[in-house]
C-alpha cells in the first residue's frame, strides 16, 4: 500500500509543479526512465517467485539508471549516440517484456 501511495503522490506533485528538465539532461531522461522500469518489473517478478530482496532492488535501480545513462552519454561523445540509446532501449525492453511476461504466468497460470 505504501508504494502505491508514494506513486500516486509522486504523480500528482509533477502534475502540479510540472518541473522542468535541464536541456542537457533531456537525451538522458527516457533512457533513466526505461531502466528503472527495468528494476520495477524485476522487484514485481522477484516478490511473485518469493525471492524479493529490497537492498538488491535499490542497488539494481540505481545501478541501472546510471549504467544506461553512461552508455547513452559516452555514445555521445563517441558520435553514436543514437544508436547505444538504441541499444539500450532494446535491450531493456527485452528485459522488461521478459519480467511482464513472467508476472502475467505468476496471476493467470497459478
Amino acid at each position: 500500500m505504501i508504494p502505491a501511495i508514494g506513486l500516486a503522490l509522486g504523480i500528482l506533485i509533477g502534475l502540479l509543479l510540472q518541473p522542468a528538465v535541464p536541456v542537457w539532461l533531456q537525451p538522458y531522461l527516457p533512457i533513466a526512465v526505461i531502466a528503472a522500469l527495468d528494476a520495477v518489473f524485476g522487484a514485481v517478478r522477484a516478490i511473485l517467485d518469493g525471492i524479493f530482496d529490497d537492498k538488491v532492488f535499490v542497488v539494481s535501480f540505481l545501478s541501472n539508471v546510471v549504467v544506461a545513462a553512461f552508455i547513452v552519454f559516452l555514445g555521445d561523445k563517441l558520435g553514436v549516440g543514437a544508436q547505444l540509446s538504441t541499444g539500450v532501449v532494446v535491450v531493456l525492453g527485452v528485459r522488461i517484456f521478459s519480467n511482464v511476461a513472467s508476472i502475467r504466468r505468476h496471476l493467470f497460470d497459478a
